[in-house]
């Protein structure tokens, strides 16, 4: 797969990056280290990353804003998404061919390369392989996002989606660029009081059902009076791991401008992503997201993913 991708990213001279809508640290990390280590080393190629910044993510660079006419046949390459309904930032781009780097389960996006690889922990853990496997360059910038998107998307190396592969490829990483990785943790979990405060806010209003389903839903007023941006509850959701009553925990933000309720899901136990299938989103077994559009979507998901708890509670006392 590795020599498929550099084939193809050789043969085109415009290419466009881009990820998934909301993006977390794997999704922006991945798609600038790409665009910054293609230009790195085909300096005469125009590639753009593409999508909404974030401003809590600034620190991995720069996202582009182009004249989707002028990129009219261009390589589209997606990131971290699966589902081209969830592309961010390609509206109106007249694209010749798509190539998909994910770690997601595959869904709708079928290019004429296709990299999906499951048991990846995350996105820019296969960049990473690319670049280190391929003669696309590597600098101590492109490393350090690479590795703070490893870091973010499994969870600091708790999550089930970490192998051996993953810390081979941390080390490659440090080995070749010198990375002082301790330096980086601050861009990941430096945070303002009111993010704090907002934490705070979570923790004391999720309701846990008896069949340890954490759940609570956020309206706008809230995040607004905590001074916190929409994406804020997705980056803290991880936080709530290791509560002994919970087993899975969702938060659903209401978006009024969008007029959706952006639904972040992770789980220690009951496998999930079939759930958030029927909600608009997808992802992984034990980590998920959804797009709810009603109050009465918003019940019906609570409830099934709380039947999913009481099943799973129920076979974990019959196997005792």
């Amino acid at each position: 797969m590795v020599k498929k991708v550099y084939k193809k990213i050789k043969e085109y001279h415009q290419i466009v990056i881009a990820r998934h809508v909301g993006p977390d640290p794997d999704a922006i990390a991945s798609t600038i280290a790409l665009r910054d280590s293609i230009r790195l080393t085909f300096p005469e190629k125009e590639v753009v990353a593409v999508g909404l910044g974030v401003s809590k993510f600034k620190y991995y660079g720069i996202l582009d804003k182009i004249d989707t006419i002028h990129f009219k046949d261009c390589l589209l390459i997606v990131l971290d998404v699966p589902n081209i309904l969830r592309v961010d930032g390609i509206e109106g781009l007249e694209y010749k061919e798509i190539m998909k780097i994910d770690h997601h389960p595959a869904e709708d996006i079928k290019g004429s390369v296709d990299w999906t690889d499951e048991t990846s922990c995350s996105t820019c853990q296969m960049i990473a392989q690319l670049l280190l496997n391929s003669p696309l360059k590597l600098d101590t910038k492109i490393a350090s996002n690479l590795y703070l998107g490893i870091v973010s998307d499994s969870d600091r190396f708790l999550l089930p989606y970490t192998t051996n592969e993953t810390f081979l490829i941390v080390h490659k990483l440090i080995e070749k660029t010198k990375l002082d990785f301790t330096s980086l943790y601050s861009y990941l979990y430096d945070r303002s009081l009111d993010e704090v405060r907002f934490q705070g806010y979570l923790a004391m209003n999720m309701k846990v059902t008896d069949n340890g389903l954490g759940y609570i839903i956020i309206p706008s007023d809230i995040i607004r009076e905590y001074h916190v941006d929409l994406a804020t509850p997705a980056n803290l959701i991880n936080h709530f791991n290791f509560i002994r009553e919970v087993s899975v925990w969702t938060f659903i933000t209401e978006d009024v401008k969008n007029q959706v309720y952006k639904v972040s899901i992770r789980s220690h136990g009951p496998i999930i992503n079939e759930v958030a299938s029927h909600y608009h989103g997808g992802g992984h077994k034990y980590a998920s997201g959804a797009r709810i559009t009603s109050k009465e979507e918003i019940d019906a998901f609570i409830h099934e993913l709380d039947c999913l708890c009481e099943e799973y509670k129920r076979a974990s006392i019959s196997n005792l």
